[in-house]
């Protein structure tokens, strides 16, 4: 019998579902040594996730290849996996062509090398490209090594290189790159994060004490009330997106969606209300204001569980605009003032009553009062009704039994005051006691398939895993670092679980130089880089403009289109001395010196840049973690070997690092130690495996570990359960202690595959979610003082006489008691929420609105003397290719589309066929004052440059009052270049300015200046 797949699936669905494969007549005819017909019978089936958003959306991949010598399995059908919680079987268009990636025209098969003044590619071995890499490495880290900076003191750092860092290879692969990275001295390393969410972990972090979605994509369904804003979940996460729409069906919720444009998200929103481009936090700061002067808080939840009755130093001060310790000539704050007044115990002094001037509550309301509704709706160009409507809806939440969730993303970290957006917004949840709870939440919406997971592995130039500072070189020594970054408790009685943070490093110092980290040498603090200031992507494009940069590795990122101002990305990558691009596909940056007409007009014999193009493995290719925006650790299984010579990534950094290592054995060089020491002890140095980096990071003992009580808990060799048997005496080693317990003794728990319903959506069994398998931060704030739950029908936990229980792992020492003043935000030393930030963003401790530097306004109704935000991230050569509203009078804003995921799925062909064409969307009334009519192609510039595209006229995008004024927006899809299946277009982030948030100098691409013009 022959049939075909869809045939099959024909008869199946007439009933014979039940039947045997070989009674269908799935049973070879013949044997053949030749390529062979598809046979189900033969089809392996294997468990995947999804390689682009953070929805970590399970898939089933199925492969052929029938174990034979020299047969290779080949994935040639995806679907979604019906088993998994969060997707149940849902692939959206992007997850859909998975199978089109894997196979695309653009993969990588062989090493490629473009020498200096070339205008093409040659083939190269990989012991060849492996040789002359590390060479150039070697050449420049000798040459440009510090070991001590100007006052003597030892730095060990490598600043002339640097690394830029996937968002969707494994967490394993991660940790290699860490170590890579930190054992050469390099502190120019970043991810994605930077041009992404690094906004959300500097605001969620200094307000609830951890930096990470606080609730997760299932427990969407449990609100009553859906705020999508600085997002477009229905179009970057549509298969996460459900349950928002299972919330609105089955719970009755309302969905809210607030945007320059009418979206997907809008397209099914109970109500949908327009915002100009920039200005989410005037609109977030009017509705604390609302809530406030309507008296719709949470007053026992406020009162008892977030700072507003600690009172702050008589010095603060806030003025036209500027917080109290402003350097105009620094543009940046002495933040000593952004504190609390202390007792003579070094604890806050607090005033119960909230009637002291200077506690929180009164200093909280006295900053919004100018956030008038009148002034937010001017600010905003929000029609007021609308704006009145969502401020009654969310002050609707403050009852105990209701609550709200905020779902956002690009919309509000891509700004230069992101992290402020989201501290007001995460303001809002506190007031109305919606953070702990089931439904409630600050939904951080990460991008990347495994954005989250780099952003825990610490790969960002100041960071370390698991959230520990990288040590600067003003702290000299182990003791002085730990002592800086180990807080003390701000109130009596408090958890401050980051007390612990000399447990936490020293064990992760035992994972990164093994045997040669001891007592006597610091456990090797000396070898770790220590930095002078931040290594950015804006700092380090900047450097290598300046010649300053000589080397870049590049693994799974398009800096050429993913960095603000492509042009001077260009300029930048043009002056380095050698690149190497690790990458499954052919991507921009690969091919920068290359000219493609209007789209790339470069000279290639002017740049003297050497290039090399190794081929990595994609998603489908290896075993290994991620970590979805809901932090579940996902484990996955590779269906299939990569194509032609294309490697794992961790296979090229191990054949990199031992070659180097190999030279400094026979050649030596400058500092040694660190690259020698690094603990790199893998099976096979040159192919570590995932299962056996897996074990690394979650941490073992390496002695017998007792307990309090002299009770033996971990033999020498086992692994750890959980973080809290980590030690400081060098007796563990955890690579990131914040997933410890993620394989233990008992196995892989990130393969957990046990999808039952606990209650209220959380199924504690499926995979496994840091921290202690934890799915919901902060729960303890889900009850009251005395341990009854707000709401009997979304209880979380509750106290049964001897300790905390219920549906999720208690965010809480499980036995401390109600009555007790031990609040439930345990990684603060306060032990309650922040309203006021104290000293931790570098901007302010209260959200304020700044325009952005490119304004339509020209001014700042709030504070004309301080237009724009007094400490974002302007170099002065940037400031001079910002533009004027006279000369580029509309808004513009870059935005996703379903179909297209950044600047990898132009490469796959269905999703080529779906959006083949760039395109930029404009307003009827934009459109007619221009005669621009649908399909006309248009000119888009800026100050920076200009792209061309065909227009979409649409009624999706209204002109907007704004202090009187008619503001027009431009929106631009940010997907097609000039590689890929797609038809080649311009680079969006041509037109996007060099100005980064203040503190996470992740750059502004949302809200910039433009003119458009038919061609």
């Amino acid at each position: 019998m022959q049939i075909n797949r869809r045939g099959f699936f024909k008869v199946c669905a007439g009933g014979m579902a039940g039947t045997t494969l070989a009674a269908l007549g799935f049973a070879p005819t013949e044997a053949m040594a030749s390529v062979r017909q598809y046979k189900l019978l033969r089809a392996k089936e294997t468990r995947n996730n999804c390689t682009y958003c953070s929805v970590g959306c399970g898939v089933l991949m199925y492969s052929l290849g029938d174990g034979a010598k020299n047969a290779k399995p080949a994935i040639y059908h995806i679907e979604g996996d019906p088993d998994h919680p969060v997707s149940r079987g849902s692939l959206c268009p992007k997850g859909a062509g998975l199978v089109d990636y894997i196979h695309s025209e653009g993969r990588l098969k062989h090493p490629e090398y473009r020498a200096p003044g070339s205008d093409k590619w040659q083939r190269i071995s990989w012991d060849d490209a492996i040789d002359r890499i590390a060479r150039l490495m070697k050449a420049d880290r000798d040459a440009n090594f510090e070991r001590v900076n100007a006052k003597g003191t030892v730095v060990n750092r490598w600043l002339t290189t640097g690394m830029l860092c996937s968002s969707a290879a494994s967490n394993e692969t991660g940790i290699l790159d860490q170590k890579f990275a930190r054992s050469l001295g390099m502190i120019a390393i970043d991810c994605q994060a930077r041009l992404c969410h690094g906004p959300t972990v500097a605001a969620l972090a200094p307000t609830f004490g951890r930096g990470a979605m606080t609730n997760n994509w299932v427990d969407i369904k449990n609100a009553n009330l859906i705020i999508v804003m600085g997002g477009n979940a229905a179009e970057a996460h549509p298969v996460g997106f459900k349950w928002a729409v299972e919330a609105k069906t089955h719970n009755d919720a309302k969905l809210i969606v607030v945007d320059p444009r009418f979206n997907r998200s809008a397209a099914v929103a109970d109500l949908y209300a327009p915002i100009r481009a920039g200005s989410d936090a005037a609109f977030l700061l009017g509705i604390i204001n609302y809530l406030i002067t309507h008296d719709k808080i949470q007053h026992e939840y406020v009162k008892s569980y977030t700072s507003a009755s600690l009172i702050v130093r008589e010095d603060f001060g806030f003025d036209e605009g500027l917080f109290s310790g402003y350097n105009a000539d620094a543009r940046q704050y002495d933040k000593t003032s952004w504190n609390y007044e202390l007792d003579a115990n070094g604890f806050a002094k607090r005033d119960m009553t909230l009637t002291h001037p200077r506690c929180v509550w009164n200093l909280l309301k006295n900053h919004v009062a100018r956030y008038t509704p009148e002034m937010v709706v001017s600010l905003c160009g929000t029609p007021a009704h609308h704006y009145e409507e969502i401020c009654r809806s969310l002050a609707e939440t403050s009852a105990p039994d209701k609550t709200a969730t905020f779902m956002y993303a690009l919309g509000w970290t891509h700004h230069t005051n992101g992290a402020q957006i989201i501290r007001a917004a995460a303001m809002i949840q506190l007031l109305l006691g919606n953070i702990g709870m089931a439904g409630g939440g600050v939904n951080a919406l990460r991008g990347h398939s495994n954005i989250q997971g780099y952003t825990d592995l610490g790969l960002l130039s100041l960071n370390l895993p698991g959230y520990m500072p990288l040590p600067s070189e003003k702290q000299t020594d182990l003791k002085t670092y730990l002592k800086q970054i180990t807080p003390d408790a701000l109130l009596p009685d408090q958890v401050n679980y980051w007390k612990n943070t000399p447990k936490f490093f020293i064990s992760m110092m035992k994972s990164f130089y093994g045997d040669h980290a001891q007592a006597d040498n610091q456990w090797g603090y000396e070898w770790l880089p220590k930095w002078d200031r931040s290594y950015d992507v804006m700092m380090q494009t900047e450097l290598m403009v300046e010649g300053k940069m000589h080397g870049y590795i590049v693994q799974g990122f398009n800096p050429l289109a993913a960095f603000s101002n492509k042009n001077k990305a260009t300029e930048a990558l043009s002056k380095l001395k050698y690149m190497v691009v690790i990458d499954p596909l052919a991507t921009e940056t690969s091919t920068f010196w290359q000219n493609h007409g209007e789209f790339n007009e470069v000279d290639s014999a002017s740049i003297q840049t050497e290039v090399f193009r190794l081929p990595s493995s994609c998603f489908a290719e290896e075993n290994g973690s991620i970590a979805n925006s809901g932090r579940w650790l996902q484990w996955h299984w590779a269906a299939a070997e990569p194509p032609a010579e294309a490697l794992h990534d961790g296979k090229i950094l191990g054949k990199l690092l031992m070659r180097l290592r190999e030279l400094y054995r026979e050649e030596g060089g400058v500092c040694p130690e660190p690259l020698m020491n690094i603990n790199w002890n893998y099976q096979d140095p040159e192919d570590p495996t995932p299962e056996e980096i897996a074990r690394e990071s979650n941490g073992m003992a390496l002695a017998d570990i007792y307990d309090d009580k002299g009770t033996l808990i971990l033999k020498k060799g086992q692994q750890l359960a959980d973080f809290s048997q980590l030690r400081d005496d060098g007796t563990t080693s955890s690579f990131c202690w914040i997933y410890a317990g993620s394989w233990t003794e008992k196995g892989n728990q990130m393969a957990n595959r046990d999808n039952s319903d606990a209650g209220l959506g959380a199924t504690p069994g499926w995979a496994w979610c840091w921290p202690q398998n934890r799915r919901i931060l902060y729960n303890r704030a889900s009850a009251d003082l005395q341990g009854k739950p707000w709401d009997s029908k979304r209880k979380l936990l509750e106290w049964n006489g001897q300790k905390w229980q219920g549906i999720d792992v208690p965010d809480f020492a499980a036995t401390v008691p109600p009555g007790k003043d031990t609040m439930p935000f345990i990684m603060l030393p306060e032990g309650v929420a922040r309203l006021f930030s104290v000293d931790k963003l570098v901007d302010g401790p209260f959200p304020e609105h700044y325009e952005p530097i490119e304004t339509p306004l020209d001014t700042n109704p709030l504070h004309p003397s301080v237009v724009s935000s007094p400490a974002a991230r302007l170099f002065a050569r940037d400031a001079k290719t910002m533009g004027k509203a006279s000369d580029f009078p509309y808004v513009a804003t870059t935005y996703s589309i379903t179909e297209l995921f950044r600047h990898w799925t132009k490469h796959a062909r269905i999703n080529a066929i779906i959006q083949p064409e760039q395109f930029v969307e404009i307003g009827e009334n934009l459109a007619q004052s221009k005669g621009i009519k649908a399909g006309d192609e248009v000119k888009v510039s800026c100050q920076r440059g200009y792209i061309k595209a065909k227009a979409v006229v649409t009624k999706r995008i209204k002109t907007l009052t704004v202090a009187g004024k008619a503001i027009e927006t431009v929106g631009i899809p940010c997907h097609w270049g000039f590689e890929g299946t797609t038809r080649k277009g311009f680079l969006a982030n041509t037109l996007t300015p060099s100005v980064g948030d203040a503190n996470s100098q992740t750059p502004e691409f949302k809200a910039f200046l433009v003119n458009v013009e038919k061609v």
